[in-house]
């Protein structure tokens, strides 16, 4: 068994390159051959599949070969530790966020209960 954190790397890997994402998108509508995969790209058929095997690496594709044709589909189960990942620092930043929050608001209440409770024409304190 792959560690967790070396999983999470490969797949973070995986999709840190935009023609492995858009070979995954392309994926998410159904197999599709190497050829069918390499098509919208500029590349040979050996350079897609070397994307291929990152993605294979990460988990993300399963590859089936009959003769001589390769089918890819996808396997998008290792995508959920990555969510997770994120998820974990969307709270961290939402809950950081919630606290400056309350803190601005504090403060404009502060600033509204000062006004309202100084007399008209006079002076404002410095802090």
């Amino acid at each position: 068994m792959v560690d967790t954190s070396e999983r999470l790397d490969a797949v973070f890997r995986a999709l840190a390159d935009p023609t492995r994402r858009a070979m995954l998108r392309e994926l998410a509508a159904g197999p599709r051959t190497v050829g069918e995969l390499a098509a919208p790209f500029d590349i040979s058929l050996a350079g897609a599949s070397k994307h291929i095997q990152t993605l294979e690496r990460a988990g993300l594709i399963q590859r089936k070969v009959q003769g001589r044709v390769h089918t890819c589909r996808l396997d998008a189960r290792p995508l959920h530790a990555g969510a997770e990942w994120i998820r974990h620092y969307e709270r961290f930043w939402n809950r950081k966020l919630d606290v400056l929050d309350a803190l601005l608001k504090a403060e404009d209440l502060g600033t509204s209960a000062a006004k309202s409770t100084r007399k008209p024409g006079s002076p404002r304190r410095k802090a």
